[in-house]
């Protein structure tokens, strides 16, 4: 066993864990303060992420992967924590977040859309002003004021995030297109992507607080639609509306 804490969206962990390359996975989340709570990985929730993974594979009509033991720790030290912060009204969400000028925006599309590709063209675009705060699971905390997003050691397989925060303006779900267009959405158009992408509680008794986190950052985050190919205007179109630069086409 090896043993360390880290500090996830202004929460600390202190992990047990089975595999040392658990702890350089979590390397730059690595802390020395006193924790909040503790996540110990045995055997078991190897298991369990392992059929986890096959029933989600099979669903999605592919042969079931093996991953290996070291990995599934990883998932399974992230759903522990994604089950603790759940209760400080914090969620998992699948989708790429970058911080432009310290306010964060996140794009979140079905698997293969390019999400990835989007932040990789707002970065060459916009340089140093952007930085990538997470690329896969970043973590979204729904305050009082607002909603901030946090990086995680889950950043896809790029490895592309920052261990920095950063408050949410806008969440963009992304399509492909010829044409790069952007419209602002009602909340109500985006909440079955928000379901699909964020990371639901198992425990049904738990539903009613996950949708009133929902609720929470449907009113706090502007909703956005991009129709985009992969050329840098389609990051151009997207910052200046998202960020109020210029007007959408539709206002």
């Amino acid at each position: 066993m090896t043993e360390f804490a880290i500090r996830i969206a202004g929460q600390v962990a202190a992990v047990s864990a089975m595999f040392d390359s658990t702890r350089t996975y979590c390397a730059a989340y690595l802390c020395e303060d006193a924790p909040d709570f503790a996540v110990s990985i045995s055997a078991e929730d190897i298991r369990f992420e392992r059929e986890k993974s096959e029933r989600e594979d099979r669903l999605e009509g592919i042969p079931p992967r093996h991953f290996p033991d070291a990995y599934l720790e990883t998932t399974a030290v992230q759903r522990k924590i994604a089950e603790h912060l759940f209760d400080h009204d914090t969620l998992l969400f699948h989708g790429s977040v970058v911080a432009v000028d310290g306010v964060a925006y996140l794009f979140t599309a079905r698997s293969g859309t390019g999400k990835s590709t989007h932040t990789r063209l707002w970065r060459e675009v916009l340089g140093d002003r952007a930085v990538m705060i997470n690329d896969d699971k970043p973590f979204l905390h729904m305050g009082d004021t607002g909603v901030t997003a946090y990086g995680s050691p889950w950043n896809g397989k790029h490895g592309l995030g920052s261990n920095v925060s950063a408050p949410l303006r806008a969440i963009c779900i992304l399509r492909r297109g010829a044409e790069n267009r952007i419209r602002p959405i009602p909340a109500g158009e985006a909440v079955d992507m928000l379901i699909q992408q964020s990371n639901r509680p198992l425990n049904r008794q738990r539903m009613l607080h996950y949708m009133e986190l929902l609720d929470r950052l449907a009113q706090q985050v502007v909703f956005y639609e991009l129709e985009c190919n992969m050329e840098r205007e389609a990051a151009v179109i997207a910052y200046e509306t998202m960020a109020g630069i210029r007007k959408d086409e539709n206002a």
